[in-house]
């Protein structure tokens, strides 16, 4: 037997880090990317006793290990590990688990949530549980923070499990409202057509930033003010993008940036601000450093409605060196999804 399955990115989450524990309810619009990150779960009776019946590849990292599904460890790939564990298969099966992703890992686009999300979505197949798109983000999210004790908003994992471009409430953390937004077929060709999404370079750790702007959260900080108005830009995005009005959109997504700046002045890296500057040039209307921020990870442009303007900034892009380069990548509207091989 085998499972497939499969969940987008995220990008531009205008109103992040609302989504915390320490913001305890906030508001943030995110959307859904591909390349998606692809899971293959393949299942054949058990030939031996042993009890790492479970082979994990991880393309991504070209490195393979096998563990107890009964016993997972925290050396390597803790993540892939409890997530195995929370939803096993069968004992009757022996198991090889492939993952892949087709972008760099740790490019701030919440690729872990999306491959958390997508392995239990397919374990759970396997495994026929009952698992729907939502219950996966709990648990997902459940894992990454509970069992692991990792930084981690709620954002990324339902963003993964809905696709599309998502307003999520938070209420109470971590219980959210999730709606997808609804846009005119122009208005969605405009903003998938001038997106840009910028690498910048390396790799990042977002639960390491998270506890460095924890640590500067004292009472009475103004950065919780900060933390409000980030969650008013994410209500504001949704209207505008409702009303088609992308470069009033453009505008909160520099708005937010300068927040996050706001919050913690190393969240926004040099090279996040040297393709700024470039996009500025180019009459970008707006630019955002997508998730946590820092050194490293990625950025989301708003480029110009002028093709030639767009298509100079991403040729400009690929001069500035160190690493920096344009991703390729689609809107997607589909969250996870889970399948059967036939």
């Amino acid at each position: 037997m085998i499972v497939h399955a499969r969940a987008p990115l995220r990008i531009n989450d205008i109103g992040g880090w609302t989504d915390t524990w320490f913001a305890g309810r906030g508001e943030v619009l995110n959307i859904a990317a591909g390349p998606p990150v692809e899971v293959q779960v393949r299942a054949h009776p058990a030939s031996s006793r042993t009890k790492k019946r479970v082979l994990v590849r991880a393309d991504n990292y070209g490195r393979s290990f096998r563990m107890d599904p009964g016993r997972p460890s925290l050396d390597p790939h803790p993540l892939l590990q409890f997530c195995v564990a929370a939803c096993p298969p069968p004992p009757r099966f022996d198991v090889e688990v492939r993952i892949h992703s087709p972008v760099p890992a740790g490019i701030s686009t919440g690729t872990s949530a999306s491959v958390c999300v997508a392995l239990l979505g397919a374990l759970a197949r396997l495994a026929r549980r009952k698992l729907t798109g939502r219950q996966a983000a709990r648990l997902a999210h459940e894992i990454e923070t509970e069992r692991l004790g990792l930084q981690s908003g709620i954002q990324d994992q339902l963003c993964a499990a809905a696709g599309g471009i998502c307003h999520i409430r938070m209420s109470r953390y971590p219980a959210a409202r999730l709606s997808r937004l609804r846009l005119r077929p122009e208005v969605l060709e405009g903003l998938g057509r001038r997106i840009v999404l910028v690498y910048l370079g390396k790799p990042h750790r977002s639960s390491d930033l998270h506890r460095r702007v924890i640590s500067l959260m004292k009472e009475g900080s103004p950065r919780f003010e900060t933390l409000r108005r980030l969650a008013d830009l994410a209500s504001q995005a949704r209207l505008l993008l409702e009303r088609g009005d992308l470069e009033s959109f453009g505008r909160v997504m520099a708005e937010n940036n300068e927040c996050q700046r706001a919050l913690y002045d190393k969240l926004i890296s040099p090279a996040a601000d040297a393709v700024i500057r470039l996009a500025r040039r180019h009459g970008a209307a707006g630019w955002k450093v997508n998730g946590a921020g820092g050194r490293g990870g990625s950025l989301t442009l708003l480029a110009s409605a002028d093709d030639g303007r767009r298509r100079a900034l991403v040729r400009d892009i690929g001069g500035l060196g160190r690493g920096l380069r344009v991703l390729p990548f689609w809107l997607l509207q589909s969250g996870l999804t889970v399948w059967r091989a036939r």
